[in-house]
């Protein structure tokens, strides 16, 4: 999501991305489960006095669950970060590929504008396996339809398009057009695109740890479910409002965790990856146009 972090008042109130929907359920949870108990506490203040809890061990149990939610939430946005610097990785590599595909093989134009093109279809592919979607996007510019296609069936396209990357540039070798210099360059860039993409696969397949996750969102559960026991002496009909505040606080920032631990989908937290791709694209189309506009008999 855009948003400009020098004005609150632009997103301060949004609902959209900030978490509210996703914990309402559990937050609403509470809040009931804390009026039953204010009822109890009225009512039955004998039954209430012998499950009740001391206010100072729950604040020791608090201050442990801190600790287990700053731990999420910093694995977590690691994760979200790692991904952002894999694609950055993949949008330099991408323009390496091009100035060197416009330089080294601008004796064969076609060739060379081959290979931009089938750049270009990198990143695309790349968005959506991480997605787990299929690629739907139209055929890029000078790219024959069928070949993309046998691409695109491929189980796993972006390796398949750096092996098409991989064989135009054994071709442009073949024929003279590169020495073994450039041949290595070549290489080099698209090995690092396909270690960018791995990087990308090992943080989408590789979740936080099962028991870790299960005990934090237990321990969440009965943190929140006895918060009321512990403060309705002291807060009286108030400990409704403070459950709520103190449910939303923590829920929420769990929520976050998880909403981040993956970066690449489609939700207004993840990365902008068509923005990404797009940006890729305009780059690249760019370089492609000027060599049209090279091309001998052009003005």
């Amino acid at each position: 999501m855009t948003y400009d972090p020098r004005k609150w008042t632009s997103h301060l109130l949004n609902i959209e991305g900030s978490m509210v929907r996703e914990i309402l359920g559990r937050v609403s949870l509470c809040v009931i489960w804390s009026a039953v108990i204010l009822i109890l506490y009225d009512f039955a203040p004998h039954f209430f006095h012998r499950i009740a809890i001391a206010e100072t061990a729950h604040s020791l149990i608090g201050a442990s669950l801190g600790l287990l939610l700053v731990f999420r939430t910093n694995s977590s946005y690691d994760r979200f970060w790692e991904g952002r610097k894999q694609w950055g990785g993949i949008v330099n590599e991408t323009r390496n590929l091009a100035r060197q595909a416009e330089a080294w093989l601008a004796a064969q134009p076609a060739l060379a504008r081959k290979c931009i093109c089938w750049t270009i279809e990198f990143p695309f592919a790349t968005m959506y396996r991480l997605r787990g979607v299929p690629n739907n996007r139209s055929v890029v510019n000078d790219l024959p339809t069928n070949e993309v296609s046998a691409i695109r069936q491929c189980r796993n396209v972006p390796l398949a398009v750096a092996r098409k990357l991989t064989g135009l540039i054994s071709e442009a070798h073949r024929d003279g057009l590169i020495d073994t210099q450039q041949l290595r360059a070549f290489d080099q860039n698209i090995q690092l695109l396909v270690d960018y993409v791995g990087a990308c696969e090992r943080i989408r397949s590789t979740p936080a740890p099962y028991a870790y996750v299960v005990h934090l969102r237990r321990a969440l559960i009965v943190y929140c479910l006895t918060l009321p026991l512990a403060l309705v002496e002291r807060f009286g009909w108030e400990v409704i409002v403070v459950t709520l505040l103190i449910s939303y606080i923590l829920f929420g920032i769990e929520e976050i965790g998880v909403e981040i631990e993956n970066p690449f989908g489609t939700t207004v937290n993840d990365l902008q990856l068509e923005v990404i791709c797009n940006t890729i694209n305009g780059d690249l189309l760019s370089i492609l146009d000027g060599m049209e506009y090279s091309l001998p008999g052009r003005n």
